[in-house]
């Protein structure tokens, strides 16, 4: 049962469409994040919710009620900025509280709930530093401890951890993922990188211009994209133009293969760089490495091909790999290939 709910939520500035016609339903308790481009309308749209922004058409409902045209201090909701917003002259105590001051919640319970909400997020012996006095990964659990302690009933994160470093950023996103399912709170991200989203969310929300392109779980978006815009942005994707016929997808006198029972016609046709071989015999395709990066746990080829460039990951064995300049048999099965609606550029 859908807990938050936006019908056909809508925003113009002036002659340009932030947001058109969003539709979306979130049941109690899930995590989503909003991932997309710049200004595909994802902070819109968590504005509009948290109602700094007021749509130019739809309606929010919060468990059955309508709260389209409250004012943000009466949603009750759970807000941790990029930049954290806490008060310098506060120590982390009074930051946390400060929420439950406005409340007027009286000093006896509202010490107990920062205290409670400071153990959530494991920062129970820094209630009496400043901000200036911890560290990133401290602060962004600080906002997200005052956020936490007003109990809200949906919590919304807008780029959280968007000012951390790349180590510190995976650390916090274990962190974050933990600390909602310890808490059970309704959630929604805002985001711009796909790796964050796909690690922390139930559900994505894929926008593209202002609309939703694919709402699905992580997992299943990767694997099942909707269209082109979705397999090139969740994840790299190597997607060719062509057409099914006679049983395998046709460019010019190329042939590859599809799994048996494709509808003849013109499409586009992915394949993820880690379902690519390279191979020493039955090669659908030669080419030639163009350029190569060590990632680590694999390599990432660029190769020239004759249906273009294509890229390849493959496992690091720790064995010798092909080098730049090098001439490569390329493979991948049936069931790595993905046939998608053929969409414009």
């Amino acid at each position: 049962m859908a807990f938050l709910e936006l019908h056909g939520l809508s925003k113009r500035f002036g002659g340009t469409v932030a947001v058109d016609e969003l539709s979306l339903s979130i049941p109690k308790g899930e995590f989503v994040c909003l991932l997309g481009p710049s200004g595909c309308g994802k902070t819109t749209t968590l504005q509009m919710i948290a109602g700094f922004v007021q749509p130019t058409a739809g309606q929010i409902r919060l468990d059955g009620k309508d709260i389209t045209g409250l004012k943000p201090c009466r949603r009750g909701l759970g807000i941790v900025f990029q930049s954290y917003a806490l008060f310098p002259h506060m120590t982390v105590a009074q930051n946390v509280a400060f929420g439950l001051e406005m409340r007027k919640v009286p000093a006896a319970p509202r010490r107990e709930r920062v205290a409670q909400a400071l153990e959530a997020v494991n920062l129970s012996g820094q209630a009496d530093r400043y901000p200036r006095e911890l560290s990133g990964g401290q602060r962004q659990r600080v906002a997200l401890a005052r956020a936490l302690v007003i109990q809200p009933p949906v919590l919304l994160l807008d780029e959280p951890m968007g000012a951390l470093d790349a180590k510190l950023r995976e650390d916090m996103q274990v962190e974050l993922r933990a600390l909602q399912h310890r808490v059970g709170i309704t959630t929604i991200m805002v985001t711009h990188d796909q790796a964050e989203a796909m690690s922390l969310a139930d559900r994505v929300v894929l926008m593209n211009k202002g609309r939703i392109e694919q709402v699905d779980a992580p997992y299943a978006m990767y694997e099942r994209p909707n269209g082109r815009f979705v397999s090139t942005f969740l994840g790299k994707a190597n997607v060719l133009y062509g057409r099914v016929g006679r049983g395998a997808f046709l460019i010019d006198t190329l042939s590859l293969p599809v799994l048996p029972g494709a509808p003849d016609g013109d499409c586009d046709y992915m394949v993820r760089p880690e379902r690519i071989r390279l191979v020493a015999a039955n090669a659908l395709l030669t080419g030639r490495v163009r350029a190569r990066s060590f990632q680590g746990n694999h390599w990432m080829y660029l190769l020239e091909t004759p249906v273009g460039a294509l890229q390849a990951a493959q496992a690091n064995a720790g064995t010798a790999m092909p080098e730049e300049g090098a001439q490569v048999g390329i493979s991948w099965s049936a069931e790595d290939v993905r046939l998608l609606p053929r969409q414009a550029s």
